[in-house]
């Protein structure tokens, strides 16, 4: 079981090969990657460098290329396939049809993935990538129960890989539109569901903190309250009299306790999600998820998860609180 892991910059790279991945995944500093921030991604220069570095400690590269093009905007995302195929990186992480055909033509021999973004959710969805693209793996969407997981497995070869820790979203991964209607740029062409240009953090004179995106406010912080980075979906909103996160309470996805479940079921990578996060996250997040995957795989039917894994993972978990999502469905 690979593990997989985010690298925002250089430094993120670093830390996560120095604390175990066995990949990382990254991307270009524009809309062409599903992390498009100010001061995230890499230059043709840095990723050389990272993919120098990563590959001397025998770690693989990943690309992310998981937006979709519009005609006007499409030569962009050919010059990213290019300047991958040109760069050496391992993998392409791709959504869009047309730069799948683009990628599998012009880099026969590079590896191609299907991105999260490209939300295949069942096995004849991944068959259709197979045939017609070669791709070697999908990322699958956080929106499916193990038992679920496991049919898509069963019923391909492709491997799969599933998100293991990180921030949840109510958004079905590649059908994200929610932030478009106050942005009026779409996450699915642009990157980010909060452009860093519409974002403001206003202070009040009561010490607090207002977070606004693009003039509409999203959420009221008190003075001694963690603010977060203004998205809609975990926005807290007027509802009927009552104020509250009225679509989704900031929380964070972890498997840790199901990591057996995903082993035995035949799980081929577990993608820790967090491109927009620190590289002291990095490295907690992965050397975690590290010690965690060898004693799996060593003895699974011996696992147990350990306190000070999920202490560790705490003090980086977005909210108050953690959960296995989709993934556990007992009424299943």
């Amino acid at each position: 079981m690979e593990l997989v892991c985010p690298a925002g910059n250089l430094p993120s790279l670093k830390a996560a090969v120095d604390n175990g991945a066995n990949a990382v995944y990254a991307g270009f500093k524009d809309q062409t990657n599903g992390r498009h921030f100010a001061g995230l991604n890499f230059d043709d220069q840095a990723l050389s460098r990272g993919i120098e570095y990563a590959h001397r400690h025998g770690v693989r590269v990943f690309l992310a290329i998981n937006t979709y093009p519009q005609p006007s905007t499409w030569p962009r995302w050919q010059q990213a396939v290019d300047h991958a195929g040109e760069l050496g990186v391992d993998c392409l992480i791709i959504a869009d049809l047309g730069v799948m055909d683009y990628a599998r033509n012009r880099w026969p021999d590079m590896d191609l993935h299907l991105s999260v973004q490209g939300s295949a959710t069942n096995y004849e969805a991944v068959e259709f990538f197979r045939r017609h693209f070669g791709i070697k793996r999908v990322v699958l969407p956080r929106v499916l129960s193990v038992k679920q997981i496991q049919q898509v497995i069963v019923h391909t070869q492709v491997g799969i890989e599933v998100f293991g820790f990180g921030s949840l979203c109510v958004m079905v991964e590649g059908r994200c539109a929610l932030s478009s209607y106050v942005t009026g740029e779409s996450p699915n062409t642009y990157g980010a569901c909060s452009p860093a240009q519409s974002v403001e953090w206003v202070e009040r004179l009561d010490d607090g903190m207002d977070t606004r995106l693009n003039g509409l406010l999203v959420d009221r912080f008190n003075a001694n309250e963690k603010v977060g980075y203004p998205t809609l979906y975990k926005g807290r909103f007027d509802v009927a009299g009552n104020t509250y996160h009225a679509m989704e309470e900031p929380t964070s996805l972890n498997t840790l306790a199901i990591l057996p479940d995903l082993f035995k079921v035949g799980v081929k990578a577990i993608k820790l999600e967090g491109r927009q996060r620190s590289p002291a996250y990095v490295a907690q997040v992965t050397s975690v998820w590290r010690a965690a995957i060898d004693h799996c795989q060593k003895d699974s039917g011996r696992y147990l998860t350990r306190a000070d894994w999920l202490s560790q993972l705490e003090k980086v978990s977005e909210g108050a609180q953690t959960t296995l999502g989709a993934y556990c469905r007992p009424w299943q």
